[in-house]
């Protein structure tokens, strides 16, 4: 079976349709579904188990022998949580507790770090995976030092010899975007919440510059599609032999601009952007660039090319937003 941490959630549920597809009936969710509507990102799986995260670890030794892969992405992934004892019980210890079981029980071991590990981007984006880079990258928000914690606690486990799961890949998400992020709220990508207002013919509307070195819609992010990041996950799973800190993003940075251009395009409309101030709490975190350099998983041998944004937009538009069912 196939245990996939946060699997309701966005890229998570994602992935488990994908899995479900391949292996019906092997495929595990773990996850805390709530009040809202997250359930609906799995109403249409035919799961072996749904397991709630308290649960996960009685469940995991009681199933030991048939868990082929653990794919964790289970995470508080707000980027403007505050409560740190909240990410450091969710983030930093429930993700070391499943590497140190995968490395006990032999269990390859994929899970989600993030691309807010870069901080602003002083440093640069190199997935460089050694202690002594991860130790010069300065985290903006407490989310993104809760998923960098990680990285440099296994750095270390794998440079020390420390015991380790037989495959582990640790991906740093960029800004991914595509269907099941409808209970992000606030959280869900600009396509998300540019759509409902092009659709009704309205002005989209984005953040000001505050930078002088960027125009209005003119920052820069490494968009990537929500169905390039699940067939990555299963190339990894599909070569055991490949393991390391990799990049998941498209190695082309594209504007905002760009972003809300192509999801007016979608619906054969003209474009129309208003720019509104960014709230003073968030300028300091405010990343003005990002872009994911893809070297390291291409020489891993990840050939397949990434999903170009007017492609990805469109889909995401046409065959979800606008879509009676907009989930997978």
């Amino acid at each position: 079976m196939f245990v996939v941490t946060g699997g309701a959630g966005f890229i998570g549920s994602n992935l488990a349709a994908a899995l479900e597809a391949r292996a019906p009936g092997r495929v595990v969710v773990c996850d805390a579904l709530g009040s809202g509507d997250k359930w609906r990102n799995i109403a249409k799986r035919e799961l072996n188990a749904l397991v709630a995260p308290q649960e996960l670890a009685a469940f995991l030794d009681a199933h030991a022998a048939e868990v082929k892969t653990i794919f964790h992405l289970g995470a508080i992934s707000s980027t403007t949580e505050k409560n740190v004892d909240l990410l450091v019980a969710n983030n930093i210890d429930f993700s070391l507790g499943l590497w140190d079981w995968c490395a006990r029980r032999n269990v390859p071991f994929i899970h989600a770090s993030s691309a807010a590990t870069y901080g602003a981007g002083e440093n640069g984006f190199d997935d460089d995976p050694s202690s002594a880079a991860l130790a010069r990258l300065r985290p903006l928000n407490p989310y993104g030092w809760s998923k960098h914690v990680v990285d440099r606690r296994i750095a270390h486990a794998v440079e020390s010899g420390a015991p380790k799961p037989p495959q582990w890949a640790a991906l740093k998400f960029f800004n991914v975007y595509g269907p099941n992020e409808y209970h992000k709220d606030g959280m869900r990508s600009v396509v998300a919440q540019v759509y409902p207002r092009a659709a009704e013919g309205a002005s989209a509307r984005l953040f000001k510059s505050h930078n002088p070195a960027y125009e209005d819609g003119g920052q820069l992010r490494d968009f990537v599609w929500v169905g390039d990041c699940v067939d990555v996950m299963l190339w990894l799973h599909a070569n055991p032999a490949v393991s390391g800190l990799f990049n998941l993003g498209t190695g082309k940075a594209r504007s905002f601009a760009d972003l809300a251009g192509a999801v007016y395009r979608a619906l054969n409309r003209i474009p129309a952007i208003e720019y509104v101030e960014t709230p003073p709490h968030l300028r300091a975190q405010y990343q003005y660039f990002t872009q994911a350099p893809m070297a390291r998983l291409r020489a891993a041998g990840y050939a397949k090319p990434f999903t170009e944004l007017e492609d990805g937009v469109a889909r995401y538009v046409r065959e979800h937003l606008a879509a009676d069912d907009p989930y997978v």
